[in-house]
């Protein structure tokens, strides 16, 4: 573990570096707490998944929520009230993540604004010598997803990604599985995101809310006025600021399909069509699309998503296909189940359900039954300094969001993409390269040296 001198030690450190692509409201009085002993969490955006961060951390042992971060200040009484019932300690708010990050007794940030947040929030954390968790994706676009690993990497931080997937004994299981060659060689993959979205209809300019702090929210995103169709949830069916139904469940799909293939790279080729059907709507993003990507040894992964009106694909509304040389998968993660059919056989020859999952494949010794064992780890790790027992680093929440970008990026262009997974850049398109990175809102920057 990291004894209190090595941890100030490292704050000086990261102190004298800051001057090269750091922060510039970072003045050196970071985060000083020792890991060993209670840890302080700080919850950016505390409005739906935010919510499910609060209750996992606050209910840790020896770990406490001490400030809601919201640039919706109407969020505040409930969340405060429900937080010190629960725990017996009031929280402090801020709507502003700077003003957070200068808290020497802030020990972790953990990040569930809107996506267009995600890396930048990320990568100032590091800086600030604090250890991170953010939701999926862990980044709005490809470079910063890259420029959070190397924040992550370069001031030592622990990052986890929001793949719980990964820490989950069903998750666990399947991976299990597949990775014993029982299914032979895996040559396909298809994910299934099955979830009915309604219309948000047409919207207008509306006055900014009473305790909306609507510059700070708009944050990297290009200036625009408030529309009263596009902010709380909502702002991920807009370019500007989410990446779709593609980017918003599609990476615990990517992820667990690079998991089971046990790839470390992006893929090469990338096609994507599909459009936004039926509605009379402002949503820029598909509410039905079909995305396929290939490796360079083959492999085939596709991701289909579907909001509007549909069957199940063979009982599976949200979940993976999986096919090998010697059978395929159904996993089905709406359901809580797992089968194996061998061959041109109609009948399973191997199950698995979540209540046998969990009792093959235990979680940690310190869970309780209503904390998701995802927070457990992360929490285990900042304690321990270890990244490589983290469930999901920053690195693998990089690449299974890159790969819903790239899925966007193909269906933005309308054509077929080459990549190189080395440079992170389309091979001969300078208009895909360009949605790779975005012109980022001053002084709401990612940098290019972090």
């Amino acid at each position: 573990m990291e004894s209190m001198s090595n941890r100030r030690a490292f704050l000086r450190t990261l102190g004298a570096a800051a001057g090269l692509g750091a922060a510039p409201w970072i003045t050196g009085a970071l985060a000083q707490n020792s890991p060993n002993e209670r840890i302080n969490v700080a919850v950016m955006g505390i409005h739906s998944r935010g919510s499910d961060h609060i209750k996992n951390f606050s209910r840790i042992p020896n770990v406490q929520v001490t400030v809601l971060c919201d640039v919706d200040e109407r969020l505040f009484p409930k969340a405060v009230a429900d937080l010190e019932k629960s725990s017996g300690r009031k929280p402090r708010t801020q709507t502003d993540i700077r003003r957070v990050l200068e808290d020497k007794d802030v020990d972790v940030i953990s990040i569930a604004a809107p996506n267009h947040w995600h890396s930048l929030a990320a990568v100032w954390a590091c800086q600030a010598g604090k250890d991170v968790y953010v939701e999926k994706p862990a980044s709005y676009n490809i470079f910063e997803g890259r420029k959070a690993v190397e924040a992550a990497r370069r001031y030592n931080r622990i990052v986890q990604t929001g793949s719980q997937h990964r820490s989950s004994p069903l998750g666990r299981s399947a991976a299990d599985f597949v990775h014993t060659g029982k299914l032979g060689k895996v040559y396909m993959i298809r994910g299934i995101i099955y979830r009915p979205r309604e219309s948000i209809g047409r919207g207008k300019v509306a006055p900014v809310p009473e305790g909306v702090h609507f510059d700070t929210w708009l944050g990297p995103a290009p200036w625009r006025p408030f529309y009263d169709n596009r902010f709380h949830y909502t702002w991920h069916w807009f370019w500007d600021t989410g990446n779709g139904e593609t980017g918003n469940n599609g990476p615990h799909f990517t992820d667990l399909a690079r998991w089971f293939l046990q790839k470390k790279e992006l893929p090469r080729t990338i096609q994507s069509m599909g459009g936004f059907y039926v509605f009379d709507s402002d949503q820029e993003t598909p509410n039905t699309q079909i995305s396929c990507m290939e490796y360079p040894d083959g492999t085939l992964f596709q991701l289909e998503i579907r909001g509007l009106y549909t069957n199940y694909d063979d009982t599976v509304r949200e979940g993976m296909l999986l096919y090998g040389s010697e059978g395929w998968m159904k996993l089905d993660l709406a359901g809580g189940s797992w089968a194996v059919y061998h061959g041109r056989e109609k009948e399973p020859a191997v199950t698995m359900n979540r209540a046998e999952a969990a009792e093959k494949f235990p979680t940690s010794g310190t869970q309780r039954a209503d904390v998701d064992p995802h927070f457990i780890n992360f929490i285990e790790c900042v304690r321990s300094r270890k990244r490589e027992s983290l469930a999901s680093d920053i690195l693998e929440g990089h690449l299974a969001a890159a790969m819903c970008h790239q899925c966007n990026i193909a269906y933005r262009t309308g054509r077929t993409l080459i990549f190189d997974p080395v440079k992170e850049q389309f091979i001969g398109d300078a208009e895909a390269n360009d949605l790779v990175s975005r012109n980022y809102r001053k002084p709401f920057v990612v940098p290019e040296k972090v």
